[in-house]
């Protein structure tokens, strides 16, 4: 069990903001990070929270004080990880932090193009410094139906991505976040491990469809794009280059199946089957109404 709290950066995010709330459910001490606290009170009521800023190091040393974990999830926004997330790592160590767990994504180890490739390396290189570290590299999350994707489904009523006829097998980030306070609630038995997370099931993005139909009553459909389309569409929705860059590059690896192997480690470490993408749909119905 962990002494101090456990600090979860990201916590107005979807991982982060499941992490907290698996933490606190689980009666691990928890300390909520992000730049806004006022949104950090809004959303989780009682939890302590700290002004985490990734681009201001000056926000590091207060935000680990007295924390005896850190929770690190990667903003989609931030590609260069070197001078924030590794540098707060290099915090965390200073101050004695125990243990690291980092939200990853599938893949990540052996793929250098993808940001979390080198945080992944500086973890490993705490080796030995008195600062563990656990590894959780999901696939796609189910959350993308509402994040990534929900301007297109709301707007369009499509799915519009380079995956061909590749599959996912989606997990949803309420099972990260359980996973993650297993994890936290006792370091010691998961140092240096890498976990792979998926749900029950790998599915296609015409299935997928058919599921936002069925539950949302109203057509949608799957678009598949090719990669100059879907950059060029990733653009207009106004993202930066180097996120367009990272999130075509995890799309168009679903055509060469990087994402549709079913791993049992959710259902291993939690003793129940892992959430399927129909009671993520059917959970956030709301999410996608057309107003």
């Amino acid at each position: 069990m962990t002494r101090g709290p456990v600090l979860v950066t990201g916590a107005s995010g979807n991982v982060g903001g499941a992490v907290v709330r698996s933490l606190a459910a689980a009666g691990v001490p928890v300390r909520a990070a992000g730049t806004d606290p006022e949104r950090l009170r809004a959303a989780f009521g009682d939890v302590a929270r700290v002004r985490l800023d990734l681009h201001d190091p000056s926000t590091f040393d207060d935000a680990l004080s007295g924390a005896s974990a850190l929770f690190l999830v990667r903003p989609p926004a931030i590609t260069r990880v070197g001078p924030t997330l590794n540098a707060l790592v290099d915090a965390a160590q200073r101050h004695g932090v125990e243990h690291v767990v980092f939200a990853s994504v599938t893949g990540a180890d052996t793929n250098r193009v993808v940001p979390h490739h080198r945080v992944e390396a500086r973890l490993r290189r705490l080796d030995g410094s008195g600062t563990s570290w656990t590894i959780l590299r999901p696939g796609f999350f189910a959350q993308n139906l509402a994040d990534a994707y929900r301007a297109d489904i709301v707007e369009d009523s499509r799915l519009y991505l380079p995956a061909g006829a590749g599959r996912a097998a989606f997990v949803d980030v309420r099972d990260l976040g359980d996973v993650a306070a297993v994890v936290l609630a006792e370091p010691a038995a998961h140092r240096g491990a890498g976990y792979t997370l998926t749900g029950p099931r790998a599915v296609g993005f015409d299935e997928v469809a058919e599921i936002l139909t069925r539950q949302l009553g109203r057509p949608v459909r799957y678009e598949p794009a090719s990669v100059v389309g879907y950059a060029r569409h990733l653009r207009g929705r106004g993202l930066p280059a180097p996120q367009v860059l990272v999130q075509t590059v995890l799309h168009t690896g679903l055509r060469r199946g990087q994402a549709e192997a079913v791993d049992p480690t959710v259902q291993q470490l939690l003793g129940r089957p892992a959430r399927d993408l129909v009671d993520y749909v059917r959970d956030h119905l709301d999410r996608w109404a057309v107003r």
